[in-house]
């Protein structure tokens, strides 16, 4: 019986065999690549190297952390905000009307120097409030318009502000261009005049590349509701710096925007009186007005996030080390024998 079933068992395996197409495997060809056989550092974590490791990036990030606010602390500062202090108090119930009006917005702000502040001095305008990261309001632009007079024509991204009334395409079109900041700010200290330099605070790039030497704006501010600043159609927009500096959309709703550089020393507890003329409408979204005054350190501006970042990291690997040192110390714990890990085995240890 056994070995009657035996030969069926082995005639149907046959007829399998002969009768059965061979299926295609579709396993990958083998290499050490992809089965993640090739040679790699595989670190066994023993107390001392855990202890190390931590240590050697207390030692590395606490320094660069301290060095870094050194710097930033080396940055002096001021700002002002003006938005209020910048309509009449009669006014200040409906501050919309007023910006809207035709209204005289001369205002006349004064700012104390704290500290001895080296040249160049920044001049910056800071926006609060402000969401020009909106995806609508990014999107509204024609940057081909901006490089090419041949493309004065290609709006379609632009509206509602890409056609002036009757008078065809606007130069630069687009929501970004149209709400161009319009204040302006003239400084004087004892009654002597601070010029503020309004060359080179566009990037090198944009002049060069994303606007042309031969684009002239047309038709600016000619959609019928005015948005912010109007441009001279006489200069070219490679040259139209507060239009570039203003056209690299922030990604935040607070940021400063580059408006012009001061080239001489300012003396502590000097008095700088500023004339403004207060046009831009920010108050139809609860919007913040300031004005600043900054200098440089080889960090660049004031911000303490990077050095306060690199001490946080430092000191918590500087307390992991310390924990661990103490942890191995008052409870040892003995070590696996490595040799028994998978690739120190050799081919046939079992």
């Amino acid at each position: 019986m056994s070995s009657h079933t035996a030969s069926s068992s082995n005639v149907g395996n046959g007829s399998g065999d002969s009768g059965v197409p061979k299926r295609n495997s579709k396993r990958p060809k083998y290499s050490k690549f992809t089965q993640q056989e090739l040679p790699a550092c595989k670190p066994i974590l023993t107390p001392r190297w855990v202890v190390s490791t931590f240590m050697l990036i207390a030692i590395v990030f606490i320094p660069i952390g301290i060095a870094c606010l050194i710097g930033s602390r080396d940055v002096v500062e001021v700002v002002e905000r003006y938005e209020t202090k910048c309509i009449p108090v009669l006014n200040r119930t409906n501050k919309v009307q007023f910006i809207q009006s035709d209204a005289d917005k001369t205002c006349t702000i004064s700012m104390t120097i704290p500290k001895r502040m080296k040249q160049p001095i920044y001049v910056y305008y800071q926006l609060d409030n402000f969401y020009q990261n909106h995806r609508r309001y990014v999107k509204s632009r024609s940057d081909e318009q901006l490089k090419s007079v041949s493309k004065e024509n290609d709006t379609s991204a632009c509206k509602p502000e890409d056609i002036a009334n009757g008078r065809g395409a606007i130069v630069p079109c687009g929501l970004i261009a149209w709400s161009l900041f319009n204040d302006t700010y003239s400084f004087s200290r004892q009654n002597q005049s601070l010029t503020v330099n309004k060359k080179g605070i566009a990037w090198k790039s944009d002049k060069q590349k994303r606007f042309g030497k031969n684009v002239f704006p047309k038709n600016f501010q000619g959609g019928g509701l005015v948005g912010g600043a109007t441009l001279n159609e006489s200069i070219p927009l490679n040259e139209q710096e507060d239009l570039m500096v203003w056209m690299r959309t922030a990604a935040l709703p607070t940021f400063r925007k580059l408006y012009g550089k001061i080239e001489v020393d300012l003396e502590e507890k000097e008095v700088i009186n500023v004339t403004l003329m207060n046009y831009y409408n920010t108050y139809s979204f609860n919007g913040k007005k300031k004005l600043v005054l900054s200098t440089t350190s080889w960090i660049g501006g004031r911000n303490d996030f990077l050095g306060i970042a690199y001490l946080t990291v430092g000191m918590i690997s500087f307390a992991l080390s310390m924990g661990f040192t103490i942890v191995y110390f008052v409870k040892p714990r003995r070590l696996g024998d490595p040799t028994f890990l998978s690739w120190n085995r050799g081919p046939g240890s079992n």
